[in-house]
């Protein structure tokens, strides 16, 4: 098993393409959910994931609810947001867990934390620190689960 990830509507294609790199060294599944801000033929995609966007194992759902109807019902799905109260290495991260993200500029849709309260986690941070790049919170999480998997 491996950790997918799952991309709420990203709006950088950057972030993208870097998380896309994270979840091929790490074997992971990436998942995007539409609307994408950019287009996945997008030429700052593909530098910032190199030369492994194309051997990436990679999902497009035309929406959350196409995404959810198709994702395995027996692994949990975790929320990443900067409206938790509880710390992401506090989670059980589980082998094969989906990690949500939500867009750069708008964190993940409010009905949904609503509907995924218990499972919603924060990266902490100081200094009046308002949230992080997407694709460095991705990597924090991401290997915070490596971590509990091959060590716990």
């Amino acid at each position: 098993m491996r950790f997918h990830i799952v991309l709420h509507q990203p709006r950088i294609p950057q972030n993208t393409g870097n998380i896309g790199r994270l979840c091929y060294a790490s074997n992971s599944v990436l998942h995007l959910i539409y609307p994408l801000g950019f287009l996945l033929t997008q030429k700052e995609l593909k530098r910032a994931g190199m030369d492994y966007w194309e051997h990436l194992e990679v999902y497009t759902w035309n929406n959350y609810d196409e995404f959810l109807q198709s994702s395995t019902k027996e692994i949990p799905h975790y929320f990443l947001t900067t409206k938790a109260n509880k710390a992401h290495y506090n989670a059980c991260l589980q082998n094969g867990a989906y990690l949500h993200f939500g867009r750069e500029d708008a964190g993940l849709n409010e009905e949904i934390l609503k509907q995924n309260e218990n499972n919603c986690f924060k990266i902490p941070m100081t200094n009046n620190a308002r949230s992080l790049n997407l694709a460095t919170s991705t990597g924090i999480v991401l290997y915070e689960g490596i971590r509990q998997r091959d060590f716990i």
